[in-house]
């Protein structure tokens, strides 16, 4: 087989491209697509333990321990203690990381912009269906 037909070939070229259009996009703002993962879900739903983050997100503990790191360290988050169960912590966004919410999500939706403008509507239902479809199988 080809390299160029091989799928894990494929995908990961197609998302390192993807992943280089939205680095440049969250730069402005000093966050990493990553970091800006972390923030969505707190966006979402503020309180969350890093725990809830990292099956949302598909990360191992370790992996989330590190992004959490960096994005308190950037004043964007804040881990607290339950009061009830100190060893259980809950993330909360910081009035810096609220104040982001509303720009950084119209970067990502410039981003999808371009990253969705070679596809009609029909090829992008079709895209989105294929990858949740290969995402149902791993």
């Amino acid at each position: 087989m080809k390299l160029e037909q091989c799928i894990n070939f494929t995908l990961t070229k197609a998302q390192q491209t993807v992943q280089q259009l939205f680095k440049a996009e969250l730069a402005p703002f000093g966050i990493t697509p990553g970091q800006y993962a972390i923030l969505s879900c707190l966006w979402e739903e503020d309180g969350q333990t890093p725990r809830q983050l990292a099956e949302r997100l598909s990360l191992d503990s370790s992996s989330i321990t590190g992004i959490l790191d960096r994005v308190e360290q950037k004043g964007l988050i804040q881990r607290q203690a339950v009061p009830r169960d100190r060893r259980t912590l809950r993330v909360v966004l910081t009035d810096k990381g609220r104040v982001l919410e509303k720009p950084v999500n119209q970067a990502i939706l410039e981003a999808n912009k371009k990253v969705l403008a070679k596809f009609d509507e029909q090829d992008l239902e079709n895209l989105r269906k294929f990858l949740y479809m290969l995402n149902d199988h791993t």
